[in-house]
This record gives C-alpha cells, sequence and structure tokens, in this order.
C-alpha cells in the first residue's frame, strides 16, 4: 500500500495587473497621440491642482514630419469646463511650460481647447455634521426616549435634515 503525499501548490505568480495591461493602455494611448501615458495619469502634477481640477488632456496632434525638416512640435488638446475655458485659456502659457518641462523638451507649441464636461467622476463631499446647539435643540423636542444613543442619533439625523 503505497502512501498518498498531498500536494501542495506551489509559489502564486501573480502578475499586476498594470502590467498585464500594459500593452492595452498603451495602444489606447497611443491613437490619441500620447507617446507616453504619464502625461494623461500625473495632469494634477504637471498642471497643478488649479488647473487640473477643471481641465485635462484629450488628445495631442502631431503634424506630419516633412522630409528633411525637423519635427515640429505638437499640438496638446484639453477638454475644458465650460465657465472655465476663459480662465484655462489666459493660462495656457503656464500650461505649455509646465507640459514641457515634464517631457523635457519643447514637445508642446500650442494648446486647443474643446469644452466639454470633465471625464472624471467628481467624489462627493461628505456634509460636515451639524453643530452642537442645533443638535441639542431637536433634542429637546424629541421627548422622552429612554435610549440615549438612539435619542442622540435621531437629534443628529434632525438637525442635519434641517440644516437642509
Amino acid at each position: 500500500m503505497s502512501k498518498l503525499r498531498p500536494i501542495k501548490p506551489g509559489p502564486i505568480s501573480a502578475k499586476p495587473l498594470s502590467l498585464l495591461l500594459n500593452d492595452v493602455f498603451a495602444e489606447a494611448y497611443a491613437k490619441h497621440g500620447f507617446a507616453a501615458r504619464e502625461l494623461v495619469t500625473r495632469w494634477a502634477q504637471i498642471a497643478g491642482p488649479e488647473i487640473a481640477a477643471h481641465a485635462e488632456p484629450l488628445k495631442m496632434q502631431w503634424p506630419r514630419p516633412v522630409e528633411g525638416q525637423p519635427q515640429e512640435p505638437a499640438t496638446l488638446v484639453l477638454r475644458v469646463e465650460g465657465p472655465m475655458a476663459l480662465e484655462i485659456q489666459h493660462s495656457a502659457d503656464v500650461i505649455l511650460q509646465r507640459v514641457n518641462r515634464f517631457f523635457g523638451w519643447s514637445a508642446v507649441g500650442k494648446l486647443a481647447f474643446r469644452q466639454a464636461p470633465l471625464s472624471r467622476a467628481r467624489r462627493p463631499t461628505r456634509p460636515s455634521p451639524p453643530d452642537a446647539k442645533s443638535v441639542a435643540e431637536v433634542a429637546e423636542s424629541l421627548g422622552d426616549i429612554e435610549d440615549e444613543q438612539l435619542k442622540s442619533a435621531l437629534a443628529r439625523l434632525g438637525a442635519a435634515i434641517k440644516r437642509n
């Protein structure tokens, strides 16, 4: 009678998802003229938080190379929220300097703007808790509730509803 040995699983060789999808992302960014995806993924660091809150890179348009001529700089197309388009347009020189500093050469020569809502979803801001005075006022109006935790929770809820 032979002894059966339990089979132990080998080491897990899981690869990060970013490595597996690298080629897929590279193709998608290349279709929009981005040689490197860092311009999109690190946009807030490159452009600054004030500009990145209202504009995002949409694509880069490279002019066709002319044989014997140096490569012309690209046009960076930015998607800009409607109300901020004029303000972002006035910041065009600053944006160009920051983008070209990121690339290390004059890769972008001009900007073009497309007014549209930004593609990223904004995180909803969490409302602040109601102030203690309004919670106390609501708590007084609750009457006789024996459970103090329940009474406190109802008072906070009532104060928040009154505030809104």
